[in-house]
């Protein structure tokens, strides 16, 4: 530890973390400045052994699509295959999610906009339009922030129904009514409160009946950002004249922050690697059963310490059913992206290129400096290859080119991680799948399992016949 603060004192660029593993993360610029760092707090600060870990790189999980598709998702909603039911243990609680992507432009301002979205939500800066103006009157040029993210959001929706309209105007405008009326109805972000992802309030007419409560939420994210009006959503029916049914709503909206506190754990941990997931909507719909007549105060204690606090099921249950759903639609892994300007001599564009190619690179551009004899190459690096690039791409040109990389965005890798050849012209292609090419996906997602200590389904054994049995004897 005093090594650390020396080098945080020498550097103070240097972040250093602790995970939740009791391991200390070192974050630093770049992959030079990380081996700089730690050669320093190796030989000069802390003068002890370290083992270090390969860098570690953040992804992100989605679902397989396009978010113009979420027309059709929810006109065939009523089918099982659209969303996932979970219950409780104690079966007092039915938990339906369906899962739906969020256009790229929408996740993109809320990704880019999580400091000014915990300032509003968690209330610093989220009173309302016309409280944040009076106490901003004295800066006229100035604008509410809460207006400021407000055509943020309805200006990245309008840009994805502009990029579909040109196709089906029809469509684009069902779209553009679905996604006001959606709108409204936003209950939380996820994870960490400020994240990429969406929890809708369900429709109060979905799995309540005259026997059950839904646990209906408040679009409390919406109300903040201005998109609606204050409103008492969270209130009882005027349909519970019954004592028993008034008490099943009341216990219902106890609940809320239990949905709420699920759907935060299932954004923060996906099911593919347990990294946060990314661009998704979710709708949960929490259904309350009452209790069984033949159950008096004493089984009652007893059920509840079987099965655990009730609060704790839901919330176990809601993320179950986040998780299960988004593995339901196709998943997909994210990972993120560098802009990448390379300068080199003609004579080594060939060499160059090579070097891309090994590191999964998309070349977006190329073009001769005029007045120079070099030529100028941009493209899109993955981070998680970005190391060791530089070395590579000297060695190749014998020094005589030069990369400036700059962290641009998350891409979806379109690699379906748990691929196996089904289809006859799949299987023509592919065999029984021991010619099926190198699965990238689940190559990065099985190195993530391993480092977090997360099953991973590999044979331990590969060639049964091959093993030595016997002792080795010196």
């Amino acid at each position: 530890m005093k090594g650390l603060k020396l080098l945080n004192r020498a550097d103070p660029f240097v972040e250093v973390t602790v995970s939740s593993r009791g391991e200390h993360v070192l974050a630093a610029a770049g992959e030079v400045h990380l081996e700089r760092c730690i050669k320093d707090l190796k030989e000069r600060f802390a003068k002890v052994s370290l083992e270090v870990s390969p860098p570690l790189v953040s992804y992100r999980e989605t679902i397989e699509g396009e978010a113009s598709n979420m027309l059709d998702n929810l006109k065939s909603s009523t089918r099982s295959s659209d969303y996932v039911e979970k219950m409780t243990p104690n079966g007092r609680c039915v938990v339906r999610v369906q899962v739906m992507k969020l256009p790229s432009a929408l996740t993109m301002v809320l990704d880019k906009s999580t400091d000014l979205l915990g300032d509003i939500i968690g209330g610093k800066l989220g009173q309302s339009a016309s409280n944040l103006e009076t106490e901003r009157s004295n800066i006229v040029q100035d604008e509410s922030p809460v207006e400021v993210l407000k055509k943020r959001i309805m200006g990245a929706v309008e840009s994805d129904i502009l990029s579909l309209s040109k196709k089906d105007k029809d469509r684009a405008e069902k779209y553009k009514l679905k996604w006001q009326k959606f709108l409204k109805r936003i209950w939380a972000l996820g994870p960490r409160q400020v994240g990429p992802n969406i929890l809708f309030t369900p429709d109060s007419k979905s799995l309540s009946n005259d026997s059950s409560a839904l646990v209906r939420g408040s679009p409390h994210v919406s109300e903040r950002l201005g998109l609606v009006e204050c409103s008492g959503n969270g209130e009882m029916p005027a349909d519970t004249s019954s004592e028993e049914l008034s008490a099943l709503y009341r216990e219902a909206e106890s609940l809320q922050n239990s949905v709420v506190s699920g759907f935060q754990l299932a954004t923060a941990a996906g099911p593919l690697c347990d990294e946060p997931m990314w661009g998704l909507a979710f709708v949960v719909e929490a259904c309350i059963n009452p209790l069984a007549e033949k159950f008096d105060d004493s089984e009652s204690n007893q059920q509840s310490e079987q099965y655990a606090i009730f609060t704790g099921q839901v919330m176990t249950a809601v993320k179950d059913a986040c998780r299960a759903a988004v593995l339901q639609k196709k998943p997909r892994l994210v990972e993120a992206m560098y802009f990448c300007e390379l300068n080199t001599p003609p004579e080594y564009l060939g060499s160059m290129y090579a070097v891309l190619n090994q590191k999964r690179a998309q070349v977006l551009n190329e073009e001769m400096q005029e007045g120079f004899a070099l030529s100028s190459v941009q493209a899109y690096v993955p981070v998680s290859e970005s190391f060791g690039f530089a070395e590579d791409l000297r060695r190749k040109t014998a020094g005589a080119a030069s990369a400036l990389l700059v962290l641009s965005h998350w891409e979806e890798l379109s690699e379906d991680p748990f691929f196996v050849p089904k289809t006859e012209e799949e299987i023509e292609e592919f065999g029984d799948g021991s010619s099926v090419p190198p699965n990238t996906a689940r190559k990065l997602i099985d190195a993530v399992r391993r480092r977090k200590g997360l099953p991973v389904e590999e044979k331990v054994v590969q060639f049964a016949t091959k093993q030595r049995t016997r002792a080795r004897k010196v």
